[in-house]
């Protein structure tokens, strides 16, 4: 019987640190697209942030509104509309106060937070189910 309980401990504990990590992920994803827009709003350019785009295990995206990706791990210099307009759409939805975003990307589900900077362009971070 002890033993049972111990496992069952054992898994409740697993279940809250795992929701708990996902918390804190997030906050970790928004505070890094906040402070890349504050920093642009203040005068920084996209292209400061290129070495944004291979954090891990959070990259970071900037797009302009039309889709034209500047800074991307893979893409910068691409279309998103053109690559994938369904995901385009969804990150078109930027709010300046920041908003989170749900699409498929190559089969995976992703959860994006995004926010546009005062001249228009859409920063934004995420993790994949």
């Amino acid at each position: 019987m002890k033993r049972v309980t111990m496992i069952f401990l054992a898994l409740a504990m697993g279940v809250c640190f795992t929701a708990g990590a996902l918390a804190a992920d997030k906050d970790a994803i928004k505070k890094q697209v906040d402070e890349i827009v504050v920093a642009i709003n203040g005068g920084k350019k996209a292209d400061d942030f290129k070495k944004a785009a291979h954090n891990e295990p959070y990259y970071v995206f900037i797009m302009e509104q039309d889709g034209m990706l500047l800074v991307h791990p893979s893409l910068a210099g691409q279309s998103l509309k053109e690559k994938a307009e369904p995901v385009y759409d969804e990150c078109a939805k930027a709010t300046t106060d920041g908003v989170w975003v749900d699409y498929m990307w190559k089969g995976k589900q992703k959860h994006t937070y995004e926010r546009k900077t005062n001249n228009g362009l859409i920063v934004g971070s995420g993790y994949s189910e």
